[in-house]
């Protein structure tokens, strides 16, 4: 089985990331895609300050999931040393499940700067990477190394940063967050 895996904070998740993720399944360049929401971006560490708790985190990407065809969610990195790199994260997916080929799913935003990334070469010679496009990042296709492949999905320009600013002014962002999803901030008073 080849399983896509789409790493992040979710910090909340939104329709754009879920909607992504089911493109992906659709268009049949994974078999499913798991959405593996990590406890620390070691990118991103003192960057969101107003970071959910992994908990929250888990339960809205579950909420948004609900019903979605071959598109899961993974709790994989909570049982890794704080921060995983996605190195060693791969690595420990291989182990845990022999039988399955995976595939790492990143936005051209990471693509630009992914030789920042933990052992970057190791994961270009390893794995296979799917780069979806991101508005305002453009892709140079012609030097991509081979297990490289710049995938088509629907462009969404919203982010979770955009979400919880929206939510800490007291709107919810329906267009762009699941009801349940939504129901859930408001039941456990998140971002505010």
């Amino acid at each position: 089985m080849k399983i896509g895996i789409y790493g992040g904070s979710f910090n909340p998740v939104h329709r754009g990331h879920v909607e992504l993720a089911a493109s992906i399944v659709k268009q049949g360049l994974v078999d499913e895609l798991w959405l593996l929401v990590s406890p620390l971006n070691p990118l991103k560490q003192g960057a969101e300050s107003d970071i959910a708790e992994y908990e929250h985190r888990l339960n809205m990407a579950r909420l948004a999931t609900e019903g979605i065809d071959g598109v899961k969610v993974s709790d994989f990195e909570r049982h890794l040393p704080v921060p995983s790199y996605t190195i060693t994260t791969l690595g420990e997916l291989r182990k845990a499940y022999p039988e399955s080929e995976f595939v790492l799913v990143i936005g051209a935003d990471n693509w630009e700067r992914f030789p920042r990334w933990y052992h970057a070469q190791e994961i270009i010679d390893q794995y296979s990477i799917l780069v979806y496009r991101r508005p305002g990042c453009e892709m140079d296709e012609s030097h991509l190394p081979a297990s490289v492949k710049v995938v088509e999905t629907p462009l969404y320009d919203i982010s979770s940063t955009q979400i919880r600013e929206a939510v800490e002014k007291g709107r919810m962002p329906l267009k762009w967050v699941n009801r349940k999803v939504a129901a859930y901030i408001r039941e456990h008073h998140l971002y505010v």
